[in-house]
């Protein structure tokens, strides 16, 4: 189970890197398009790196969070729980952050920020089901004397 969560954790980690590749896409695709004469309109269809970031972030992100809590409960990772509970918390906050955006988009700040925090934190989860198992409590060592 530690491998599961720490390759859950991994895969959210690169999660908000594809994120982040596939906004740059999106929005530089619209600027080439705008400077090829094409309208930007609410109306526009969305591109493939819109589609890219909506499914990832509303989706797969999501989802790898809800089964990394769920698993962090059996991994023995030290800290375990906690960590993907901070996990869980960033990608609550990353939603009502991009939810915020729309009305005040100076908030789009925080949500880009927000994703370098879910990137260290899901890195740091991952990093710490890496090290060694936990060290279950011994039984006192008895000893037994033999005399002569």
């Amino acid at each position: 189970m530690r491998s599961v969560y720490r390759a859950l954790a991994g895969l959210i980690a690169i999660g908000v890197l594809v994120q982040a590749m596939a906004i740059a896409l999106a929005w530089f695709t619209v600027i080439k398009d705008v400077d090829d004469g094409l309208v930007f309109t609410k109306d526009s269809d969305a591109n493939a790196g819109h589609m890219i970031h909506t499914i990832v972030g509303s989706g797969v992100i999501p989802l790898l969070a809800i089964l990394l809590l769920v698993v962090s409960f059996f991994a023995k990772v030290d800290g375990g729980v906690r960590w993907a509970l901070y996990v869980f918390g960033l990608v609550a906050l990353q939603f009502g952050l991009a939810a915020a955006s729309f009305g005040v988009p100076v908030i789009g700040a925080l949500h880009g920020l927000n994703a370098f925090a879910l990137l260290a934190v899901a890195g740091m989860a991952s990093r710490r089901a890496a090290g060694p198992a936990p060290v279950a409590a011994e039984a006192p060592a008895t000893t037994t004397e033999t005399t002569p």
